[in-house]
């Protein structure tokens, strides 16, 4: 998934347009963008909305981002929408693999309860959110099948640190957040699950939104968290594979299997070994994804 585009669950209109946003997936949100007390009526239209849209064709993945445990309000999230069948949950404030076991379990009992085969329903976690959740990032690895992957977050751990700012004045992360970022992809590599990029809230600064996908791709995310329609397709541009990329990836895959004994290849004066033959494979997988 290169693009993931939270919406309102509250709001028709917007998960509407949604569908023909060009996003890899629809983040359906309960939480952050959600008042109080609207938190029933979004739950209601949310699954209306996933009921609806279950058998259209060519639609992007449907995931709803849930309240967090520490609310008491998760229960009732998933009562409401695991019967509407969404493709996976969003945990938001995760602390390590011990809660997406924790999240794992509800979804079981209520798969069943439901008629939904086990595991249907996958999970991707925030997971730096809290201070506590800096110190698990390494814990995710075994914890669920279901987690498919892993992303981070500034706002919510820039509130817990007493932070006046998590950006200095050029738009840049400042360490508590860089360290962040690094732990989150960290993790969902010990893990083995995608790495998402969190969100760019100036969203009208095409520039500094492009900067920031083309360095979370540089680094190793694969995909990112978004917040505007306008931004999904520079997201799903960056963050697909290019074919000058692709082309070298097949050669380097071409020449160590016409030269399977070899350690190291040399190819137009470079010199690859085997870690770059996985990176190829890996860039390849992921334009097949992308095709699919």
């Amino acid at each position: 998934m290169r693009s993931l585009l939270f919406i309102p669950g509250d709001s028709p209109k917007k998960l509407d347009k949604g569908l023909a946003s060009g996003a890899d997936a629809l983040l359906l949100d309960l939480e952050d963008s959600i008042s109080p007390d609207n938190k029933a009526k979004a739950r209601e239209i949310a699954a209306a909305f996933l009921r609806e849209t279950a058998t259209v064709k060519e639609r992007p993945r449907l995931y709803v981002r849930v309240n967090s445990f520490a609310t008491g309000l998760t229960d009732g999230d998933l009562d409401a929408i695991v019967p509407a069948r969404p493709d996976g949950i969003m945990l938001p404030k995760a602390e390590g693999g011990s809660d997406v076991a924790h999240c794992d379990a509800k979804l079981t009992a209520r798969e069943a309860i439901h008629g939904l085969a086990e595991g249907s329903l996958g999970i991707i976690a925030i997971a730096t959110e809290t201070a506590a959740a800096l110190f698990q990032a390494g814990t995710y690895g075994g914890s669920s099948l279901r987690l498919q992957g892993l992303t981070w977050g500034a706002e919510d751990l820039s509130v817990e640190l007493g932070a006046e700012a998590n950006r200095d004045a050029e738009g840049r992360f400042l360490d508590p957040y860089r360290l962040a970022r690094s732990l989150c992809i960290a993790g969902a590599a010990a893990a083995h699950v995608q790495p998402i990029d969190t969100v760019y809230i100036d969203f009208r600064n095409e520039a500094g939104f492009r900067a920031e996908c083309e360095e979370a791709r540089r680094d190793g995310f694969t995909g990112k968290m978004l917040i505007h329609p306008a931004q999904v397709a520079m997201a799903n541009e960056v963050f697909t594979p290019r074919p000058e990329a692709i082309e070298r990836a097949r050669a380097v895959v071409a020449a160590f299997a016409d030269n399977p004994s070899a350690g190291t290849i040399g190819i137009s004066g470079v010199m690859y070994d085997r870690p770059h033959l996985e990176r190829a494979r890996q860039l390849l997988a992921r334009a097949e994804a992308v095709k699919a």
